[in-house]
C-alpha cells in the first residue's frame, strides 16, 4: 500500500505540534489547546467539524492526566472545581449545539479572532499573583463563569484555560498554581460534555485521536517536569507569539 509521503510528514508534524499542545498545558495550565482545532485542519487535514469534536477529546484526555498529577501535589481546589465544571458542562453541551448552525468558514473566522485576543492577553498580562490570593469561591459568580467558560468549549473546541486560570484568580481568589491545577479538573469535565454533544454530527477519527492523544500526554508528562525550572513569564510570552502566528496564518487561509 502506497503512502502519500506528503501526508505521512503532515501527520509527523501535526504530532510534533500535539507534544507542544500538552507541553504548554503542563508548564502553563491553559495556552495548548487553543492551537489544537487549527493543527487538525490545516496540519492533519481533517474537515472542521470533525476536529472541533477530536480536539475535545484531545483536551480532555490530556486534561484528565494533568488532574492526577496536580492532585497529587495538592494543587487542586475542589470546590472551585465543582462550580466552574458543574455549570460548565451546561454550558459546554449547549455550546456544542450551536456549532453546526454556522459554517466552516465563519467557525475558523471566530476561532482565528478567539486566538488573537489569547495572544494579546499572554503578551502583555503582568501576572494575576498581584491578586491577593484569599479562596472564597461563591456559588453564584463562580457559577456564572463556569457556565461562560463551559459554552465556548463547546461550541469551537477549546479548553477554555485561557480564561479560567483568570477567571480563578479573579472570582474565586485562588493563588496562581492552584487555579492552574483546579482549571485542568474543569476543562476536563467540559471538554467531556462538549465531545458527548459533538457525537453522532460528524464522522470521529479514533485512530488519529489516539494518537494525538498519546503525543499531547508525553508533552504533558515533560512540561510538567520542566514546570519549576522554566520562566512561566518567558513561556507565556513565547507562546503568546506562537498563538498569534497561527491566528494570522488562520485568517490567510480563511
Amino acid at each position: 500500500m502506497n503512502v502519500d509521503p506528503i501526508m505521512e510528514l503532515n501527520l509527523i508534524i501535526a504530532l510534533a505540534l500535539a507534544f507542544g499542545i500538552g507541553l504548554s498545558l503542563g508548564l502553563l495550565g491553559s495556552g495548548g489547546s487553543i492551537i489544537t482545532l487549527p493543527v487538525l485542519v490545516y496540519v492533519a487535514g481533517v474537515p472542521v467539524a470533525s476536529a472541533v469534536g477530536m480536539s475535545l477529546a484531545i483536551v480532555g484526555g490530556t486534561s484528565v492526566a494533568g488532574v492526577w498529577w496536580k492532585r497529587r501535589q495538592g494543587l487542586i481546589h475542589w470546590r472551585a472545581a465543582a462550580w466552574f465544571a458543574g455549570t460548565g458542562v451546561v454550558g459546554s453541551l449547549a455550546g456544542a449545539q450551536l456549532t453546526h448552525l454556522v459554517s466552516p468558514g465563519v467557525l475558523m473566522l471566530i476561532f482565528a479572532g478567539l486566538m488573537a485576543l489569547v495572544a494579546v492577553r499572554m503578551l502583555v498580562r503582568r501576572g494575576d499573583d498581584a491578586i491577593e490570593p484569599l479562596p472564597d469561591c461563591r456559588p453564584l459568580r463562580c457559577g456564572l463563569a463556569g457556565m461562560a467558560v463551559g459554552l465556548l468549549t463547546g461550541f469551537v473546541g477549546v479548553g477554555g484555560g485561557f480564561l479560567l486560570v483568570p477567571a480563578m484568580t479573579l472570582f474565586a481568589r485562588l493563588p496562581m498554581a492552584v487555579a492552574v491545577g483546579t482549571s485542568l479538573a474543569v476543562i476536563a469535565a467540559n471538554s467531556f460534555a462538549g465531545w458527548l454533544g459533538h457525537l453522532g454530527h460528524e464522522p470521529f477519527a479514533w485512530g488519529m485521536t489516539s494518537a494525538f492523544l498519546l503525543a499531547a500526554l508525553a508533552g504533558m508528562a515533560s512540561g510538567a517536569r520542566l514546570g519549576g525550572r522554566l520562566s512561566p513569564v518567558t513561556m507565556r510570552r513565547a507562546f503568546g507569539w506562537f498563538v498569534l502566528a497561527v491566528a494570522a496564518f488562520v485568517l490567510v487561509n480563511h
